[in-house]
């Protein structure tokens, strides 16, 4: 269905508009990293620790984080805050594009954040060693065949409070975890850039 070779193309041929970085907590990146396995391309995700004050406590997520005064771009977060979560040591060289950056804004958030979202691809071998490190944060790393996140078989609904009452929210089931909320929407500006449609909409 989707080669690394299609994806690289289809970012390649992005017009982005220009990204503005603030190397502090206003702006946050996330890796979205492939490898491939037995010929599968595959993407990384974790699901975060269920912890007080994360607004994403307990969610299916990329790895990243926010940024801080010493990094100097988007990719830099993304690639600090993989190595600090699962160990992953990613690199420019790895870099095979970025998606748009999406302002997020929140209630239960003190301000905006502009989310930067860099894809990467690495090797099968250096892949095997993604392990949660920091516990506190991350509770389990998977690997999803990127066929899964297109094929409607996977397509399922997650109920989850917001406002003060239950809502439904679309979603992607693999193994027990479900892919939802902003990491869905991520995924859904992926499938705008390389031009499959995805059945789960946002």
């Amino acid at each position: 269905m989707l080669s690394l070779e299609l994806v690289r193309a289809a970012l390649d041929a992005q017009k982005l508009e220009r990204s503005v970085f603030e190397p502090n907590a206003t702006h946050a990146s996330v890796a979205m990293i492939l490898t491939r396995r037995g010929g599968v391309l595959e993407v990384c995700f974790i699901r975060r620790a269920e912890r007080e004050g994360d607004p994403w406590s307990g969610q299916v997520a990329f790895p990243g984080g926010r940024a801080s005064r010493l990094d100097e771009s988007p990719a830099h977060v993304a690639e600090r805050e993989t190595r600090e979560e699962v160990g992953l040591d990613i690199n420019e060289s790895e870099r095979i594009g970025s998606l748009p950056q999406r302002v997020i804004e929140r209630n239960d958030l003190k301000n905006n954040l502009t989310l930067s979202p860099i894809v990467y691809y690495i090797e099968s071998k250096k892949a095997e060693k993604a392990i949660p490190l920091q516990k506190e944060e991350v509770a389990h790393v998977f690997w999803v065949p990127i066929s899964h996140l297109f094929n409607e078989d996977f397509v399922t609904e997650i109920e989850y409070p917001m406002g003060g009452q239950l809502r439904n929210f679309p979603g992607i089931k693999h193994d027990g975890e479900v892919i939802w909320g902003l990491t869905l929407r991520v995924l859904q500006s992926f499938s705008e850039a390389v031009g499959v449609s995805m059945p789960a909409t946002c």
